[in-house]
């Protein structure tokens, strides 16, 4: 736009030097200020346009006879009304409105032979030029607008899910802790056990023995002090013992009692399982049964768990409504994170012929 007008103003002096019409000592540069006072429109706008047009006035005052023969003042008008109506504060737009129309009727009523009609037409054209500049800038702030929401939301959402993570791996690590802590305790116990069965004689074994105790306990020490850190002040310790797989069928029983009906099917062998993999597969199961029961609407859910020798494969799915919640909702984040942990894989996606489905496979190799 600046270019434009360093342009415009270029035209003009040279149309007021070359022109047989205009009087170029005096017209240059009085045109050239016309246009070049539109350069600070950006910090002075509705003064840009008073000044613009004062020298344009001016200049019609001066020679009324060349201005009205020539181009480039046209120009310079247009240019000056369609800036008054690019004015951000509506106030000052219309202020600008009223600014371009008494200027454009005083230098019309310099022209020799002015007729009425000649009043209205070029009322209605400087007008139509502010009209297009305050409906252009009207759209250009609509739509930086909303960019701005845009990227607001984005931001948001980015936040939200990045404390949806930090709070999912803090819950995680919360069960992870009483599942590590009842394996730690369960050998302190076998090796006091074990302690309290050897021989008078056998010293180097029992001094062994007990500092696998203290360690134990010391572990399970260290361990309390960094659970009381990852729990909030409204969570209580947990008194039960973490679930699993074992457990699937009660989860099952649950969800078909909230209106869910719901399929089991175990395939392969049962095999205990890791602690850590089993709670998890648990997690999993539970959270994609959830998020069924609350986005899917009335549906029919499958669960599938396969036992392989390497890895243990789970399959949740329906035939409901499929929302962006399913796919990218925060329930999807825990399991995520839970298998990520184990080094498995999840995908999760519409189901061939309606509804949803999750399927995570959990290395057993790799937790053994």
């Amino acid at each position: 736009m600046d270019l434009a007008i360093v342009g415009l103003a270029t035209g003009a002096v040279i149309e007021a030097l070359v022109s047989p019409h205009l009087n170029g000592g005096a017209d240059a540069p009085l045109l050239a200020a016309a246009s070049l006072s539109l350069l600070a429109r950006r910090w002075l706008p509705l003064p840009a346009i008073v000044v613009s047009l004062a020298f344009l006035a001016a200049a019609a005052a001066f020679d009324p006879n060349g201005l009205k023969d020539s181009v480039f003042p046209f120009f310079i008008g247009i240019s000056a009304a369609a800036c008054a109506g690019w004015i951000v504060d509506r106030r000052e737009a219309f202020a600008g409105l009223i600014v371009v129309l008494i200027a454009i009727v005083f230098v019309q009523n310099q022209f020799p032979h002015s007729h009425p009609g000649d009043f209205v037409w070029t009322t209605l054209f400087f007008s139509a030029a502010w009209v297009v500049g305050y409906v252009l800038r009207r759209r250009v702030l609509q739509t930086a607008e909303l960019r701005a929401r845009a990227e607001a939301l984005e931001r948001g959402r980015a936040e939200e899910a990045a404390r949806a993570v930090s709070e999912e791996r803090a819950r995680i690590a919360r069960e992870l802790h009483d599942v590590i802590a009842h394996s730690v305790s369960v050998m302190v116990v076998q090796a006091a056990g074990v302690r309290r069965l050897l021989a008078p004689e056998q010293e180097r074994e029992r001094q062994a023995l007990e500092t696998v105790e203290k360690t134990g306990r010391q572990a399970l020490a260290e361990m309390r002090r960094l659970l009381g850190v990852l729990r909030t002040e409204a969570e209580r310790p947990a008194l039960t013992p973490q679930p699993g797989l074992t457990t699937i069928q009660q989860l099952v029983e649950q969800v078909r009692n909230a209106g869910l009906p719901v399929d089991l099917e175990l395939e392969g062998e049962p095999v205990e399982l890791p602690p850590g993999i089993d709670l998890a597969a648990f997690r999993i199961v539970q959270e994609a049964l959830t998020n069924t029961l609350r986005h899917a609407g009335p549906a029919h859910a499958w669960v599938r768990v396969r036992y392989a020798a390497d890895e243990l494969e789970l399959t949740i799915s329906n035939d409901g409504v499929t929302t962006g919640a399913d796919t990218d909702g925060y329930g999807l984040v825990g399991m995520r994170e839970r298998v990520n942990l184990y080094g498995g894989k999840l995908e999760a996606g519409p189901r061939v012929g309606g509804g949803f489905s999750v399927r995570a496979k959990l290395p057993l190799e790799i937790a053994r």
